[in-house]
């Protein structure tokens, strides 16, 4: 895998800060320590850190086409290269490599700015055509690669695949983004296109930014979105047989590599179907990787094991047996923004552990989103039916007294939460699926932000995130509609970009077959109730997967890959927090009401509510602040 940086003068031609570009580069090694090019031009300058996994002895980037008129750099892998090299050469295209990196190349001299949709992978990129003076940048469908842009106030635009890179521009702007915070207390992350900064952008996933020299930014243009197309299946054990193959096909391609390649197996049913694949299509043992927990609670280890006999893999695992915390400061400095995801941690540690072995590990990142994988899917679509029973002017105002009125216990199984759902039955469809995402609920974010910080968000909350999606959503049906939903923010910005970080700091390259868009679109069509079936998720892919995976693996209780978190937030985490609501960052930075993040902090430790996904958030952020923000340019610089 790679790193991308560029500085383009939109409106001149005014020579870029070559020491600048080199240091936005250096920023990045991590992501590509087996070399570094840049191209300069007058008003352009372009740079890219390597990880070579094809064609390791060419395919150096910055590329170029004959002439030298196209130049590209480029993070990903084109799974269909050597498909596109044959077209290509068909219509007269002379290739000097054979990385796929050369395809893009000639496939924008070939078909332009539509080049994107033939391409099949995973990638983000940054082409400049000189004879049409245009700078084009595009991101792959599901947003597996990251690219982050900002046009500066003096007409310059700077991109780079990690925010870090953005952050050395001395014209680059620290503000934060008011409703980005709003945004990240809601979720844990922060969605699409926005970042924790005003000036910065997220391009989207299935996006591409044209930029012509003289011409303004302009807006992002989609070219591709998750279909839910119906498709025609004759019954469920033809769609299942299909299914596989699908699977299989997306597994053979991206199992295309001149480095050591293993996978991910953390005992669940994405990665384990992965694994059982991969041994189908190879002949030598797949190298798997996995972590184990002491707490018996998020220890899934043995079930790695159990797949690991099952498929003869040659098998490693690390174990985690006390508190991983120290972490926490390197983390921050990873992601760039605030990220909350706890399970950042154990996919630190499990990339560090595939790394010894291999240069590539496959995922099975994905399977929940596709597939309906998570317990939640199951309440919305139970609540959905119950709220249609009922009409809507009848069942908000009485379900919400009563909700309202009937006493909080979340100690009880969920069904016995009458509280939850009858809030929930109070609420419309979007509402109900974002209160049932949120880490911090509309009243904890009132409660939590000074009263300053609520002015400057001018009456904006965090579920209008999902109202747009909804919107533009093509599924009809309940449960699509929350898969949908998932696919175009908790995907991309909490899964996705955790994985990218966690792998690219150890210069290992994560490839995910399940999200293939071929894949993902064929199962978008298929019936709801063969995804969810009853109480069963993955119904469809469970039956797919039976003749190579134990049973007591496809029908296990879904775990999710998790740490203690509340044992930890009592623990070692205890006087950090105690520290941080005294003072310091949180309170400095205006944003918060301080006697809240106290309370929050003394009801943990008393006893009386578990805060512990709200106070991990806090904490996160703190160290965003400390770690990220309060840096001083020559501190990045020297680090840099």
């Amino acid at each position: 895998m790679c790193a991308i940086v560029g500085l383009f003068d939109m409106h001149g031609m005014s020579e870029p800060d070559h020491s600048l570009l080199e240091r936005m580069n250096a920023s990045m090694r991590h992501r590509g320590p087996d070399g570094g090019g840049s191209h300069h031009e007058p008003g352009l300058g372009l740079a890219h850190r390597r990880l070579s996994v094809i064609d390791v002895s060419a395919g150096h980037q910055p590329m170029y086409n004959e002439d030298h008129s196209v130049v590209l750099v480029y993070n990903g892998e084109i799974y269909n290269f050597q498909s596109l090299v044959r077209e290509l050469r068909q219509y007269g295209h002379v290739f000097r490599t054979h990385c796929d990196t050369e395809v893009i190349v000639h496939a924008w001299e070939q078909w332009g700015v539509r080049c994107v949709e033939r391409f099949r992978g995973m990638f983000a990129f940054a082409l400049w055509d000189r004879n049409a003076q245009t700078l084009f940048l595009a991101r792959d469908r599901l947003g597996v690669k990251p690219l982050y842009y900002a046009q500066l106030d003096h007409g310059q635009l700077v991109f780079a695949s990690e925010l870090k890179a953005l952050l050395l521009h001395p014209a680059m702007r620290r503000t934060l983004d008011p409703m980005a915070v709003e945004e990240y207390f809601a979720y844990g992350y922060v969605p699409d296109p926005r970042t924790i900064l005003a000036q910065a952008r997220k391009l989207p996933p299935g996006h591409t930014l044209c930029v012509r020299k003289g011409g303004g930014l302009g807006a992002p243009q989609p070219y591709w979105d998750v279909p839910f197309a119906p498709v025609a299946v004759a019954s469920e054990a033809q769609a299942a047989e299909e299914l596989t193959a699908r699977l299989a096909d997306a597994v053979r391609m991206r199992l295309v590599a001149d480095v050591p390649l293993g996978a991910f197996l953390s005992g669940g049913v994405d990665s384990s179907a992965v694994v059982a694949m991969m041994a189908q299509c190879t002949h030598e043992p797949v190298n798997t990787c996995a972590i184990g927990f002491a707490d018996q609670r998020y220890d899934e280890s043995a079930y790695a094991r159990l797949v690991a006999s099952h498929c003869a893999t040659r098998h490693h695992e690390l174990r985690l047996d006390g508190d991983d915390t120290g972490l926490i400061d390197r983390l921050a400095t990873l992601y760039d923004e605030p990220f909350a995801d706890s399970s950042a941690l154990p996919t630190y540690r499990v990339c560090q552990l595939a790394r010894q072995r291999v240069t590539v590990a496959l995922s099975g990142d994905g399977g929940d989103e596709n597939l309906a994988g998570y317990a939640r899917y199951r309440w919305h679509v139970q609540e959905e039916r119950w709220r249609a029973r009922i009409p809507a002017l009848l069942r908000r105002p009485v379900c919400a007294a009563l909700g309202h009125a009937y006493p909080r216990a979340p100690w009880l199984p969920r069904p016995l939460r009458a509280k939850a759902t009858l809030q929930a039955m109070a609420r419309d469809t979007i509402g109900a699926y974002f209160h049932s995402i949120a880490i911090m609920d509309d009243d904890a974010r009132t409660r939590l932000f000074s009263p300053s910080f609520k002015a400057s968000l001018g009456g904006y909350r965090a579920i209008d995130v999902l109202r747009r999606h909804a919107a533009a959503s093509p599924a009809a049906d309940p449960l699509s509609q929350v898969q949908y939903l998932d696919l175009k923010t908790y995907l991309p910005g909490d899964i996705l970009t955790k994985v990218d970080r966690a792998s690219m700091a150890h210069g290992l390259e994560v490839r995910v077959p399940l999200l293939d868009h071929e894949l993902v679109s064929w199962i978008s069509g298929l019936p709801p109730q063969m995804k969810l079936k009853g109480n069963e998720g993955k119904h469809l892919f469970k039956l797919a997967m039976a003749p190579y995976l134990p049973d007591a693996v496809l029908h296990r209780p879904k775990m999710g890959f998790a740490v203690p978190m509340a044992g930890w937030v009592a623990g070692p985490l205890r006087p950090r927090l105690q520290r941080c609501a005294q003072d310091g960052a949180l309170a400095d930075s205006g944003i918060f009401n301080m006697d809240y993040v106290r309370q929050l902090v003394d009801e943990q430790f008393n006893g009386q509510r578990d805060h512990s996904a709200a106070l991990w958030s806090l904490l996160m952020f703190d160290c965003f602040l400390r770690q990220v923000l309060d840096q001083p340019e020559g501190a990045e610089r020297r680090a840099a």
